[in-house]
């Protein structure tokens, strides 16, 4: 099983970025995808899901309305994009797996390494 996370990067407030995670070793379809993100002292916090048919979404209060959440089932990835970053959008960003739609870190069964994006003021 791999996540493998990318399109991090140093941007300016204000700005976009889109991070991708691309999905092998487990059936992609069959799983929920998140996203959660983790800044330097804090916890891990939740940021967006999906559910296995890309039907429905689920976001975090911080980022409702900036990030957007989606799927290619074709691709096995699972995207997030993320437009008006603020400063405290700065973290190290993990995509995950799960059986079902959660919000709860511990549901996930299986991890990407995490892609950092830091957003300066």
């Amino acid at each position: 099983v791999q996540l493998q996370a990318s399109g991090g990067g140093l941007v300016q407030a204000g700005e976009s970025l889109r991070l991708s995670c691309a999905a092998s070793g487990f059936t992609f379809s069959s799983y929920a995808m998140g996203w959660f993100r983790q800044a330097p002292g804090k916890e891990r916090e939740f940021v967006a899901a999906i559910r296995r048919s890309g039907a429905s979404t689920y976001y975090g209060d911080s980022v409702k309305g900036r990030f957007t959440i989606s799927r290619d089932s074709a691709k096995n990835t699972v995207y997030l994009q993320m437009n008006s970053l603020k400063p405290e959008d700065t973290a190290v960003y993990y995509c995950a797996a799960a059986r079902s739609l959660s919000i709860d870190y511990v549901q996930y069964d299986f991890w990407g390494q995490g892609t950092e994006v830091t957003v300066s003021s």
